[in-house]
């Protein structure tokens, strides 16, 4: 018998089914386990409400659209206005500037340093900065390329604090919760954004190959006008209200902060040649420019340039891994979001043996990122009270910088796989993630100047080490694998001879051996019971999704998943 074929008209076309629904409309703060926990323990209980309410704000349809469209319609370089004038201004598309304005309103560029309102010796308020980089976590899953200007101005505060005369001036307009877009002088502003440029055609690490020329105006000193001759090569934020550049002045390279108007109203001779076309980070724009005598006011004295911003770069840095964790936890949420309600021989995705896997190795990746950035921000809150939290600080903020930064990428790439294809198209958040990710991995130190960094300051401080080490035995005794590991990391160290090659392997165990003792002493076995027996044992593969036999993968899934 002939096999009937369907008639026109009996049955639909198009039809859509089995797609996920879009994940929007969620509260990213009250859905994530993870952070909750952290937030609470840390000491930025305080902070509870205020997360919860940004949360609900920026996990809404309405922001998300906004973090796409300002990643769709990029940044434009005006150099002229219609009349032929030098105009060197970017204009930006309107959901860029509410996504600043966001950022701004919740603190995100300033709130750890309230307490410098008034005094600026005040010292800090208890779990201030992990409030402030628990928001940064969020809004980074929204949209992380607005996150440059934000993280530049939080970091800008420390190194101005080396120059009383300008702290006194900037950081009022600094700690304004009003984003103020207008092209103007500061002081007519309802609040202001700082950015940073070092890096030159000729070098970007070794700053001190810099070329920019700086030329006192009337005899020079702390906190006076020079006049600025050079480039930058890369200058993000270009409409920020002022910079903070290294150039070589009479006595050494040293830092000054350059506005973009002069005290007379005028805009200063900063040229911008063009705009980099970047892999990612679409809607920030990053720009090349020139000096043409530019005014800038020294910060500190000369020779002592790279002392001074590397007080800012510390904190940006601290950012850079806080960010990455944040860009994790995105894509992590969004695979768990889509195969949870995709099917796939009659059963959901995240029913199927080896797509949990598969995600629930990814989760460990994403809450140990997320536990050893946070400790590392715990020490920011606390180095002023305890020098092994000084200790912890200086060492393992490169630490967890490089680590967090390395693993990003890789793991966004795994998580667009499990969406299919549906990952590999623009109309979703997870190309945008991945594109966004290497970027902090470059941005402050690539990642053999993080590996020297460490050796640095455990060769200008070795009793720094005793810190670690005292802050890892906490969590002895409950793990071998874990045991094992960290005295093979101290041997390891004791070998004086080969640090620098095997600088890059003793991080990495540094920052796994730190995760892992988070996680046992605040995750649940389940977490770090497979933590560290796949990152620090070896049970695990080269690839996400070889979870052994033993681990508790239901228990890992739950705790995951973004929770209603």
């Amino acid at each position: 018998m002939a096999e009937q074929l369907p008639t026109p008209g009996s049955f639909a076309t198009h039809e859509v089914f089995n797609q996920p629904s879009p994940f929007e409309d969620v509260n990213l703060f009250t859905s994530d386990r993870v952070l909750t926990e952290t937030v609470e323990r840390d000491g930025a209980g305080h902070a509870r409400d205020a997360l919860a309410a940004f949360g609900e704000r920026i996990g809404s349809a309405e922001t998300m659209e906004l973090g796409r469209q300002a990643n769709v319609w990029l940044p434009v370089l005006k150099s002229f206005d219609r009349f032929g004038h030098r105009n060197d201004q970017v204009e930006f598309h309107p959901a860029y500037h509410r996504l600043m304005a966001l950022s701004v309103a919740q603190g995100l560029h300033s709130s750890s340093w309230d307490h410098l309102r008034d005094d600026l010796d005040a010292r800090p308020q208890p779990g201030a900065l992990l409030a402030r980089l628990a928001g940064t976590y969020l809004m980074t899953q929204v949209e992380a390329g607005h996150g440059c200007p934000i993280t530049m101005t939080h970091a800008s505060i420390p190194a101005l604090l080396f120059q009383p005369s300008l702290a006194r001036e900037w950081i009022p307009r600094i700690l304004s919760r009003n984003y103020d877009e207008r092209f103007l002088p500061a002081e007519h502003k309802r609040g202001v954004t700082i950015g940073m440029g070092m890096t030159e055609k000729q070098g970007g690490t070794d700053v001190r190959a810099n070329t920019t020329v700086a030329v006192p105006v009337a005899g020079g000193g702390s906190g006076t006008e020079y006049r600025l001759t050079g480039h930058k090569w890369f200058f993000s934020a270009p409409m920020c209200d002022a910079f903070l550049v290294l150039a070589q002045a009479p006595d050494g390279i040293a830092c000054f902060l350059m506005p973009r108007f002069t005290p007379d109203g005028e805009p200063n001779a900063i040229r911008i040649q063009r705009l980099k076309d970047k892999v990612g980070n679409k809607s920030n724009a990053s720009s090349e420019v020139e000096f043409q005598a530019a005014s800038a006011w020294l910060i500190g004295e000369e020779g002592r340039g790279v002392r001074n911003i590397i007080e800012m770069a510390t904190y940006t840095r601290l950012d850079c891994a806080v960010a990455s964790a944040g860009m994790m936890r995105a894509a992590l949420a969004t695979a768990l979001h889509h195969c949870a309600q995709r099917t796939v021989f009659q059963k959901h995705l995240i029913d199927q043996p080896l797509m949990a896997n598969v995600l629930a190795d990814l989760a460990l990746e994403t809450e140990a990122a997320t536990a050893l950035a946070f400790r590392v921000a715990r020490s920011f809150d606390t180095a002023w009270q305890s020098e092994a939290e000084a200790a912890y600080r200086r060492i393992m903020t490169p630490v967890a910088k490089y680590w967090v930064c390395k693993r990003a990428p890789n793991l966004a790439c795994e998580a667009m796989e499990c969406l299919g294809g549906n990952g590999y198209v623009e109309e979703g958040l997870a190309g945008r993630v991945y594109r966004e990710m290497p970027v902090n991995a470059i941005w402050e130190g690539s990642g053999n100047v993080m590996c020297l960094d460490v050796l640095r300051a455990l060769q200008r401080e070795p009793e720094s080490l005793d810190a670690l080490w005292a802050e890892f035995a906490a969590a002895r005794g409950e793990q071998p694998t874990f045991d094992a590991a960290l005295v093979d990391l101290q041997t390891a160290f004791a070998d004086r001879h080969h640090l620098e090659v095997r600088s890059r392997w003793l991080v990495e165990r540094l920052a796994k051996v730190g995760a892992a003792a988070q996680l046992i002493r605040f995750a649940p076995a389940a977490v770090a019971d497979a933590y560290c027996a796949t990152r620090l044992g070896g049970d695990g593969g080269d690839c996400y999704g070889t979870l052994p036999a033993g681990a508790d993968i239901t228990a890992v899934l739950a705790r995951a998943r973004p929770q209603q």
